[in-house]
């Protein structure tokens, strides 16, 4: 799904660089303060984890969505050298990869998963022009993906620093080797979530076996079919005989048995 209008790949360049329009696809520190950018519960494992994955060098864009946990569950890296950073362009860019790595959530209510952005550059890890247009690109990408806006981190040769927090460190740093990983290469990336907005997995689990059941010690064992079965032994009927009753005296009235001990 696709919202907007996308330009041909040579309106851009043919822009001037005081364009009006160029201008303002660019956010201003305070812009970007003032959108809500969600916190980073650990950016420095976040940083870290990418840095391994991708290596990234000089001119070196990474783009990364978290799952609501805030961890990792796709990511992807890619140079982009424009002479006059655009917001536009670099938004028509970073859309184009999370296509690849990850489904749209349009269908969604609210966004679940964020999207953050690694740019690696030279200079001072302060707020430029470039930054500007990252952050413009990035916030519009994740408008027409699903996805919420996350930190934009910039990465030089000395440090890392989160735009518009306070938050950074000296490691790591910016590779010397240029260029994302090529794919086959290097550390494995995480497996891009393939999973469509509303489905949920379902885990069946595996039933165990019976344990067999065991008869005590002194239980006969139990009889197979090769083994002969003796016949079963008829007996004779029982006649049923009548039980003595009382005897009866002359006049009528029971005489009752008395049974003596034998002497």
């Amino acid at each position: 799904m696709t919202f907007g209008f996308a330009p041909p790949p040579h309106a851009s360049r043919s822009v001037p660089p005081d364009s009006p329009a160029r201008l303002s696809r660019m956010l201003e520190p305070a812009e970007w303060a003032s959108a809500g950018i969600p916190l980073l519960h650990n950016p420095r494992e976040i940083v870290t984890g990418l840095h391994d994955r991708h290596r990234p060098g000089p001119s070196t864009a990474v783009v990364a969505v978290l799952d609501p946990l805030g961890r990792v569950a796709a990511s992807a890296s890619f140079l982009e050298t424009a002479v006059l950073p655009d917001g536009w362009e670099f938004r028509n860019v970073l859309l184009a990869h999370l296509r690849r790595i990850v489904p749209h959530d349009l269908r969604l209510r609210a966004p679940v998963r964020t999207a953050v952005l690694l740019y690696c550059r030279e200079g001072e890890p302060r707020w430029t022009e470039a930054d500007g247009a990252w952050m413009w690109g990035l916030r519009d990408a994740c408008t027409l993906h699903g996805l919420r806006c996350g930190a934009y981190i910039a990465l030089t040769r000395d440090r890392w620093q989160v735009l518009g927090e306070d938050r950074g460190g000296r490691r790591p740093r910016m590779s010397r080797s240029a260029g994302p990983v090529p794919h086959g290469q290097g550390p494995r990336p995480a497996e891009p979530d393939r999973a469509e907005p509303g489905r949920t997995e379902t885990r069946v689990a595996t039933p165990r076996a019976a344990a067999p059941v065991t008869a005590p010690p002194d239980a006969a064992s139990p009889r197979t079919d090769a083994s002969p079965v003796p016949p079963a032994r008829m007996s004779a009927p029982r006649t049923p005989t009548a039980a003595p009753g009382p005897r009866r005296s002359g006049g009528g009235a029971r005489e009752t048995r008395r049974h003596t001990a034998a002497r």
